[in-house]
């Protein structure tokens, strides 16, 4: 058992950030199940235990739990739920580490749960229709965070091709097009509240992608706090995966300008491979162009 989770220490710290988060959902999914089932054994009911954590539609209750906006993005209401979540964290997140950094995924992540939560109240309060349900309604999932990535990276690279079962190749416009559609034609169905929070997290990646192409990054607040707590709370379960700093040490026969001139060559290198990435797809890529790559998304 001690092995067993000592493994999977280590594959969380080895990880990407999308695996990081991945661990972290089915961690909080796991110890929420078990919970629920030890308080249904007492007679007690799990479901009340539940909402504590999740996002309430009446900003009053929301007031009584203001946390609920960090952690009903980390909760799921049953295995389909996550299993459908992480699967889409897992095949974008990769997706997204070959255009944005790591730290670029873990606070768009945070925004894309905190946009979706925001519209989700806001839709709530303003629409009559749901004025009857307000005070009963709560979300929880990270539905709206992974589409936040999700439409992140198609409005980077709308082009790029998919392949997807039954379909073969769809380009990446396409799927971000469908997804948004069918939360807007289905927000006054039975899980509005949910669909509501998907556009929430789509606006916050629209938003992210489109600031950021200007130079200007929406997310840098959000890793500052989180950065913050990481060097209070040691082992943070948010912590990216970075290599050691290193000092640069010229040699004696190397010059500034040499110095410089290689940089410029190392990013060069990138921008070459970004460009055939855009161009034939992910397949196309030498192993040696993935693993520059690879190491200069988590730069």
């Amino acid at each position: 058992m001690g092995r067993t989770i000592t493994n999977l220490k280590n594959s969380f710290k080895q990880g990407n950030i999308y695996i990081q988060l991945i661990y972290i959902n089915v961690g909080v999914f796991i110890l929420t199940s078990l919970f629920t089932i030890l308080l249904t054994l007492f007679n007690r009911s799990g479901n009340d235990f539940l909402l504590y954590g999740e996002m309430p539609a009446s900003l009053q209750n929301f007031l009584y739990q203001p946390w609920s906006l960090f952690t009903y993005m980390f909760m799921h209401a049953g295995i389909w739920h996550i299993l459908f979540n992480m699967l889409w964290l897992f095949w974008f997140g990769q997706l997204f580490l070959s255009f944005f950094s790591a730290k670029h995924l873990r606070g768009l992540y945070i925004l894309g749960g905190i946009c979706g939560a925001f519209l989700y109240i806001l839709s709530f309060n303003i629409f009559p229709y749901f004025s009857g349900v307000i005070d009963h309604s709560y979300m929880l999932g990270a539905s709206a965070s992974v589409l936040a990535i999700v439409i992140a990276t198609a409005y980077r690279e709308p082009d790029y091709q998919v392949r997807m079962l039954f379909l073969g190749a769809v380009r990446l416009k396409y799927i971000a097009l469908f997804m948004i559609l069918s939360d807007l034609l289905f927000i006054t169905s039975e899980n509005a509240g949910g669909h509501i929070a998907h556009l929430g997290g789509a606006l916050a990646g629209w938003w992210f992608a489109a600031s950021l192409s200007k130079g200007h990054d929406i997310t840098s607040w959000i890793n500052k706090i989180i950065d913050w707590f990481i060097s209070i709370f040691t082992g943070s379960i948010f912590k990216v995966n970075r290599k050691p700093r290193m000092s640069v040490h010229y040699s004696k026969n190397q010059t500034d300008r040499e110095y410089n001139a290689h940089k410029k060559e190392q990013t060069d290198e990138v921008d070459r491979i970004l460009e055939k990435l855009k161009k034939s797809g992910y397949e196309s890529l030498t192993t040696k162009e993935k693993k520059s790559l690879f190491d200069a998304s988590k730069k």
